[in-house]
């Protein structure tokens, strides 16, 4: 049987399942590679002075990591530069956040180079090798031209920009070129899907061909792509929401409540969640409903993400003043209408939390998926559920139809989505759920591994 090699940035897999902390994505992989008798490849986190072609190896729960240290202007040029200065902004259509500056690029292209001559000496004939993510998109180019020709499978975990937005990028061109290196690139939806093959087709610069069967030809190469819309482990979610500290969790926030209405949003701090749009949502729906002012609250959590980088240090000064705005204008002696948290809590607590609040906020301006949307469904009371109300563009909305579906940028549309969300009568709430559900266990984290593997294996490859 094929060993599964599975390469990201930064190895998630878990020293401890039982904690409890380790997301869906971590314990699915892990999973996988025990099964595939596999190991899990990317930068350990820590800097060294002179860079060293060498991995270090880990036994994280009965999965082989390997693990390669980065120098510090790596780090600067490929981490926090390339990366997440220049292809997340532009990924998530915010060209005006994003930088261009060459030294990102070249630091970039750089450090793949230095990933693949690391991974390359570990790898057998017969391997599967499954890159994740924007950090590493040109890692099959290296490898190939390093005289490895396993099946390379690449899945992208943001959106794909649009083609007008993609061409502001210098290098371009030899970016989407990388990718023809790939067997199988795999996204999360159509719209995803699309948009990448839009450039490839239309392109001047590529003159590329769209295949029967969702293949693409370019640059004197075919690469399969498909759409695999990634979820959550269902079962395990379940397990985290009905276990004793999950319950334990919920008595506490309900208690805290105290008999309000509590809407909750939990994203991680970054300018694509449309956290300020969020507040200033539902600072419009208190200004519009004064009657349930005192009946409801909002709990954002948020915890603190790329802290180094300026445009995140900006966002987190904005977001404390408006919350602060809203509590200031809003609140009375024993009601706080908002409840800004930047910490990180455990799936289990969250599960707890989700299944203690009427409404779930996923209000993202885009992403790529977003998995807070299947959580909080799972997390529901089947006999008193809560309702999502979901960004039109947020991967999960090409599947999770019977959502609450708004346009973020709009405040009075987020405004009336939470008013109808905490007035919607049970019969509808528990039909809503039920379709809802269904798509999160159809979508189970576990298929989308299964089948992209599966894809990835069914591959023909040209003859050399």
């Amino acid at each position: 049987m094929s060993r599964l090699i599975v390469v990201s940035n930064r190895v998630a897999a878990p020293r401890d399942p039982a904690a409890g902390s380790a997301g869906g994505l971590a314990m699915a992989l892990s999973a996988a590679l025990r099964k595939y008798d596999g190991l899990w490849f990317g930068w350990s986190g820590e800097t060294v002075e002179t860079f060293t072609p060498e991995a270090k190896f880990e036994d994280r729960a009965g999965v082989t990591v390997a693990l390669v240290d980065l120098e510090a202007q790596d780090v600067e040029e490929y981490y926090n530069g390339y990366a997440n200065k220049t292809l997340w902004p532009l990924f998530h259509h915010r060209v005006d956040l994003t930088a261009y500056e060459r030294s990102y690029g070249e630091g970039y292209e750089r450090t793949n180079a230095r990933f693949a001559e690391v991974l390359a000496p570990l790898l057998r004939p017969d391997d599967l090798i499954w890159i994740h993510d924007y950090h590493m998109i040109p890692l099959a180019r290296d490898l190939r031209r390093l005289g490895v020709k396993n099946r390379i499978g690449f899945f992208l975990h943001t959106p794909w920009p649009a083609r007008q937005l993609l061409v502001t990028l210098p290098h371009h061109r030899r970016l989407v070129e990388s990718m023809f290196d790939y067997d199988l690139i795999g996204f999360h939806t159509r719209e995803w899907l699309d948009l990448f093959r839009d450039y490839v087709a239309s392109e001047p610069s590529v003159n590329g061909k769209l295949l029967p069967n969702d293949a693409v030809e370019a640059f004197g190469r075919t690469v399969q792509t498909g759409v695999f819309p990634i979820g959550i482990d269902v079962d395990a979610f379940l397990a985290a929401r009905n276990s004793t500290f999950g319950a334990r969790t919920y008595d506490r926030m309900a208690a805290s409540a105290a008999f309000r209405s509590m809407i909750v949003g939990v994203d991680r701090l970054d300018y694509s969640k449309g956290l300020e749009e969020r507040l200033l949502g539902y600072e419009q729906f208190l200004e519009d409903n004064p009657d349930m002012r005192g009946e409801v609250f909002l709990l954002q959590v948020t915890p603190i993400s790329r802290d180094e980088v300026d445009t995140y240090q900006d966002i987190r000064a904005r977001l404390d003043a408006l919350a602060g705005r809203v509590n200031g204008e809003y609140a009375d002696m024993d009601w706080q209408p908002v409840r800004y948290i930047n910490r990180t809590y455990r799936r289990d607590q969250l599960a707890g939390i989700y299944r203690a609040a009427r409404v779930g906020l996923v209000t993202p301006l885009r992403d790529g998926m977003n998995l807070v949307a299947k959580e909080y469904i799972a997390a529901q009371n089947p006999d008193d559920p809560g309702v999502l109300v979901l960004s039109r563009f947020a991967g999960a909305a090409e599947q999770m139809g019977e959502a609450l579906l708004v346009n973020p940028f709009s405040r009075e549309e987020l405004s009336d989505a939470i008013k109808r969300a905490l007035t919607m009568p049970l019969s509808e709430r528990k039909r809503k759920w039920e379709c809802l559900m269904q798509v999160v266990r159809d979508t189970d984290v576990g298929i989308w591994r299964d089948d992209f593997v599966a894809s990835l294996t069914a591959v023909v490859k040209p003859a050399a």
